[in-house]
Order: C-alpha cells, then sequence, then structure tokens
C-alpha cells in the first residue's frame, strides 16, 4: 500500500506533543517512542516539539485489553505540564504524536486533558495502525 503524504496542518502556528510514557516503561525502554517520533516529524516539517503532556499514573499497557476497557484505562492519566504555555491556551495548533492507533483512547484521552486546559485545534498522528484482537 501507498503511504499517504505527511503534511502539517495549515493553519496558524503549531507544535507537536508526544504522548508521554509511564516512568517505569520509560526507565524500562530507555526512551519514548512517540518522542522520538514526534521530534523526526518536527526536523520535517520545521516546527518544535513541546513535552505539554505528563502522565499522572501508572497505566497497564493497553495490549492486552478490550476496546472497552482502553477509555477506562486512560482516563485522567494526562495532566498539562504548562497551562500557562501560550500554544496551549493561545490558540495554537497542538500536534499530539503517538506510535500505535488502536481504538484511539489513548489520543483521545490526550486532546480532552488539552482541551480542557484550552486547547482549540488538536489533531492526531500515529505512525501505526493495529488491528483490534478478537476478544470474544
Amino acid at each position: 500500500a501507498a503511504m499517504r503524504p505527511i503534511l502539517p496542518p495549515a493553519d496558524g502556528p503549531k507544535v507537536l506533543i508526544p504522548i508521554p510514557l509511564a516512568r517505569k516503561r520509560l526507565r524500562e525502554r530507555g526512551y519514548n517512542q512517540s518522542e522520538v517520533l514526534a521530534h523526526a516529524l518536527a526536523r520535517r516539517w520545521q516546527i518544535p516539539v513541546l513535552d505539554g503532556l505528563v502522565r499522572t499514573r501508572e497505566t497497564p499497557t493497553q495490549t492486552a485489553l478490550t476496546p472497552g476497557t482502553r477509555l477506562a484505562n486512560v482516563r485522567a492519566a494526562f495532566a498539562v505540564a504548562n497551562v500557562q504555555c501560550p500554544m496551549i491556551n493561545d490558540h495554537g495548533t497542538l500536534i499530539i504524536v503517538d506510535d500505535v492507533f488502536t481504538t484511539g483512547a489513548t489520543l483521545a484521552e490526550a486532546a480532552r486533558t488539552l482541551e480542557q486546559a484550552g486547547a482549540r485545534r488538536i489533531y492526531g498522528v500515529t505512525f501505526a495502525r493495529a488491528a483490534i484482537p478478537d476478544f470474544t
């Protein structure tokens, strides 16, 4: 299958916000894959990366969860790192970066968190689409 071109949204100033890893997983892995992907996009698009979200709690990995429990798993798992950040509350365009899209629960919760802090233009970009396992 052909890849679609990766283009940033056209409207106004923008910033990339990677999904933060839980501290335990960051220690185990040694890097945040969403942050690595965000920096690669930043070079291509010539826009900054902002560590705009932090994890508020450890969450079990989403890989073994059913689609229905994924959103509950990440509910309230993020907070805005700096609510005074002009890009978040002054109508900048925020592009959340995650590695894999399965049900969209992580992106949805991250977007909800940013929206509660005043963000209005929020996009998401992922680099892979996972098949949803059949849990029946």
